[in-house]
């Protein structure tokens, strides 16, 4: 039987915690999904920490669950559904291990947030391709890990750039370096010694380990750094937008833009979640009276390399672009310059309340990978699940992200709702539940696949759903590693 004084021992006293207003908070998250107060939150250091509390869990059949970010829980991916559980917190592992200009790589520990890594980065003139407006907590491993999208998808030359190497703890205790990484001594001071950067993902061998950590939800091991791709930073950028009245408008544009390899950031919005996102400086629902339907925001930039050149070349194409569709690319739209709203998805949202639950208190969304043409049924299929349950279709947010080169597209709905208010929270969880059917119905992929997403996807394919039980009975045969998620 497990006991505190085992964990006392391993990690010491101080980062071991079990003060019942701190367990609470480990528990509280977004999700409408079963969730359980831990039984203790655990602060391991180090790597070799984090090995020796995983052999540990298997010989007292302790679950562990995984947490790096800090702050709120947007998911239920990082709390408990199983009782008795322990919270392994990573979040004091932050430490960035190494930049590399040269290669523009970087390796960082699961702590590490997107304010702390940019800041050092800035000093090289480099960035690391972020996520539609993060939390101020949000741990970057984390984030790439499971595969949130990039703001840029003309970096990701896989499914899961930027991320390359990675050491990770199995479920069984066995700790390993995968991809470039293994083949060198295990040991990242001797492998820099020797010019090897942790740059190439795949292997050992003719296994990409690395994939069985990725939108896993810590339920195949632990991550205690990664290597990631970095960029160099522009040295001239602008975000231009275009407005639409429609969602079809825009598709011409956006493929043929991804199909140059023109743009930077290019994403489409529409103008709740536009509104959304600019709320700490404009009011959303006046906002929501002067913006248009639907917009697409491209970014062109110039580099180091005759940077005036590249980003007039650019800018010019994809204007010349848009107006072959009937699009107009503007530096702003309705007095909302192209730069403020830059500045909105690239940076971290530090306010005490998230961007997203600042409408209403708390939000649910779901969100999947389809292709654009497909992305009007999905839409459709919102507004009808949402007229059928009584919810305002005008406060519905929608925001859409081509992924790995334009190859698939994140589709995301956004439902702000009053959390104080039973019948609110009664008809959005209703709504997500329903829309989720309607959106697996309509052959929207849900790649992510938290709390019931996880029912609804994997059961449309046995045999998959029997080999990634499988693979989990290998690399977490005593189901420690955060139990209740995935293949359940």
């Amino acid at each position: 039987m497990a006991t505190k004084d085992s964990l006392v021992t391993m990690l010491g006293r101080a980062n071991v915690i079990d003060d019942p207003k701190a367990l609470e908070a480990y528990a509280e998250n977004h999700s409408f999904d079963l969730h359980f107060k831990p039984w203790y939150i655990v602060k391991p250091k180090s790597a070799e920490k984090v090995e020796e509390l995983v052999k540990w869990a298997n010989k007292t059949g302790t679950p562990l669950v995984p947490v790096s970010s800090t702050g709120v829980k947007l998911r239920g991916d990082s709390v408990p559904s199983v009782p008795e559980a322990v919270v392994v917190d990573l979040s004091g592992m932050n430490k960035i291990l190494n930049v590399n200009r040269q290669h523009r790589m970087v390796v960082v520990e699961p702590g590490v947030t997107y304010d702390q890594l940019n800041a050092e980065l800035a000093k090289q003139n480099m960035v690391i391709a972020g996520s539609l407006r993060p939390k101020a907590g949000q741990s970057v491993l984390t984030d790439v890990v499971e595969a949130v999208p990039r703001l840029n998808p003309m970096i990701q030359w896989n499914f899961f750039d930027p991320l390359r190497c990675v050491e990770v703890t199995w479920g069984d205790g066995t700790r390993m370096f995968t991809g470039e990484a293994l083949g060198g001594p295990r040991d990242l001071k001797a492998q820099w010694a020797k010019q090897q950067w942790q740059v190439q993902y795949m292997g050992p061998w003719m296994t990409d380990y690395y994939r069985l950590v990725t939108q896993a939800q810590g339920s195949m091991g632990i991550v205690t750094w990664a290597s990631l791709k970095a960029a160099v930073k522009p040295l001239i950028h602008q975000l231009y937008i275009a407005e639409a009245d429609d969602l079809e408008s825009l598709e011409g544009f956006v493929y043929k833009a991804m199909w140059t390899r023109f743009p930077d950031e290019i994403f489409i919005l529409n103008k709740f979640q536009l509104a959304s996102l600019l709320a700490e400086d404009y009011d959303v629902d006046e906002l929501k009276d002067v913006l248009p339907p639907w917009i697409v925001a491209v970014g062109a930039a110039g580099r180091e390399l005759i940077p005036e050149v590249r980003f007039e070349a650019r800018s010019k194409d994809l204007i010349d672009i848009a107006q072959s569709f009937g699009l107009d690319l503007k530096e702003g739209i309705a007095n909302v310059p192209g730069r403020l709203l830059y500045e909105k998805v690239t940076s971290t949202d530090k306010n005490e309340i998230y961007w997203k639950d600042d409408y209403e208190g708390s939000h649910q969304s779901v969100f999947f990978l389809t292709q654009l043409e497909k992305t009007g049924l999905f839409l459709r299929a919102a507004r009808e699940v949402a007229e059928d349950l009584g919810y305002p279709t005008e406060n519905i947010g929608v925001y859409i992200q081509p992924k790995h080169l334009g190859s698939s597209y994140h589709m995301e709905f956004t439902f702000p709702y009053d959390p104080d208010s039973a019948a609110a929270t009664a008809r959005v969880q209703n709504l997500v539940d329903a829309l989720s059917v309607a959106v697996a119905d309509l052959g929207g992929y849900f790649s992510r696949p938290y709390g019931k997403w996880a029912g609804i996807q994997l059961n449309k394919d046995a045999q998959s759903l029997m080999a990634l039980k499988r693979l989990q009975g290998i690399f977490d045969p005593n189901d420690v590693m955060n139990p209740g998620k995935l293949a359940v």
